[in-house]
């Protein structure tokens, strides 16, 4: 039980890295979209806007997983609570 719970907490880690590193993009991004705007640089606005709009989806899919993964450790946590 506890192998299974440290695997889950692991996996949940991996995930939160994940998290991490795809905010810190999504912030850079948004950045160079406001130098961009106030540069008025269409074409590289849209570029950029485009890149933004997939991050925030991939975001978006991981932070579910991310809960899924959360309620998996709740559980597995009071599994081994309960065989204790």
């Amino acid at each position: 039980m506890m192998k299974t719970f440290d695997l889950l907490v692991s996996e949940q880690l991996e995930t939160m890295d994940k998290l991490l590193f795809l905010q810190g993009e999504l912030e850079r991004c948004e950045e160079i979209e406001a130098q961009l705007k106030s540069l008025q640089q269409e074409t590289m606005l849209e570029s950029v806007q485009i890149e933004i709009a997939k991050m925030k989806k991939e975001l978006r899919e991981i932070h579910q997983i991310f809960e899924r993964q959360t309620e998996e450790v709740i559980r597995s946590y009071q599994d081994v609570k309960v065989t204790s």
